[in-house]
């Protein structure tokens, strides 16, 4: 099995093993093999690649397509002298290979594989355990989509993202876009002398706006709306209580339902949403902007 991180920018996880992709890229109960993925919004430090599959009872070595540069070819290698090779490829020409030779998977059994993404490189982990770091070779910012191939049926790709300390204003893209029990984490506070911010999960392409969560510190109450075609609806505003005051510390979870988001503060359910631009699939941006700063966000 091989993992590919493809720069067109891409990440690749060649066919020499078996192949990963993000969780929010393509959910389903079993990803069809091989697989080609990308990540919108491309690779960042503080994200992180999380795969669960099986080895093949089969699965040896296997050759791999090289269609463009690949940022981390992770290639577990089952030929008498197991071993997982890492490498590199890039104009037209393979890298050279960082060998380990000790064998973290077993053939018939289901793994775990974590690729966390530093400054420093690509840190992976096998059922828990650190694993090997492989050093970056090319730019994060050319690090565009993930291929998977191989002997492996792969259960779950997820794709998670975490920023510490992050600036206000904030917008990104949202890496796979909006999925039915993706969870979206902020921990932070809202300024001393606060008057309000707002969360907005939005569509790029159209700045129309699915959920727009608008705590008014100042007048004490907690908006919630959506934006299309430039026309507000209807706001919503009843709560059983308001977590967010100046100065106040707040650890919010939204998450991504079938029919509604739900949205807790401090372990307790704040309230529900029902979405109202649809299907959820095109909600591919978040941005953050006003009086709140935030030690931690992840999705």
């Amino acid at each position: 099995m091989t993992i590919y991180y493809y720069c067109y920018a891409c990440i690749f996880f060649s066919s020499s093993g078996f192949a990963g992709s993000s969780p929010t890229f393509k959910p389903s109960s079993e990803t069809s093999i091989p697989y080609m993925g990308p990540i919108y919004g491309g690779l960042k430090d503080g994200m992180s690649v999380n795969i669960q599959g099986t080895a093949h009872e089969d699965m040896d070595r296997y050759g791999q397509e090289k269609s463009s540069d690949i940022a981390l070819h992770f290639n577990p290698r089952f030929t008498g002298w197991d071993k997982v090779v890492f490498n590199s490829f890039e104009n037209d020409s393979w890298g050279s290979e960082e060998k380990i030779r000790s064998m973290p998977f077993t053939k018939g059994q289901p793994f775990k594989i974590v690729f966390m993404v530093t400054t420093e490189g690509y840190q992976v982990k096998v059922d828990g355990q650190d694993f090997y770091t492989f050093s970056h070779r090319i730019p994060l910012e050319r690090v565009c989509a993930i291929h998977i191939a191989g002997q492996v049926s792969i259960q779950s790709i997820k794709l998670n993202v975490s920023f510490v300390f992050q600036a206000i204003p904030y917008s990104t893209l949202i890496p796979g876009q909006m999925s039915p029990g993706r969870t979206f984490t902020f921990r932070g506070n809202a300024l001393n002398d606060a008057d309000s911010f707002a969360i907005n999960f939005m569509e790029s392409k159209s700045n129309n706006i699915a959920l727009h969560i608008n705590p008014r510190v100042k007048d004490k109450i907690v908006v919630r709306n959506t934006k299309i075609g430039g026309i507000w609806d209807k706001e919503e505003r009843e709560l059983i209580f308001n977590p967010f005051g100046p100065g106040l510390f707040f650890d919010m979870s939204v998450t991504c339902d079938n029919d509604k988001f739900k949205v807790s503060v401090d372990g307790q359910h704040l309230f529900d949403y029902h979405h109202k631009l649809k299907p959820v699939n095109i909600i591919d941006k978040l941005e953050i902007v006003g009086d709140v700063e935030f030690s931690y966000i992840s999705f």
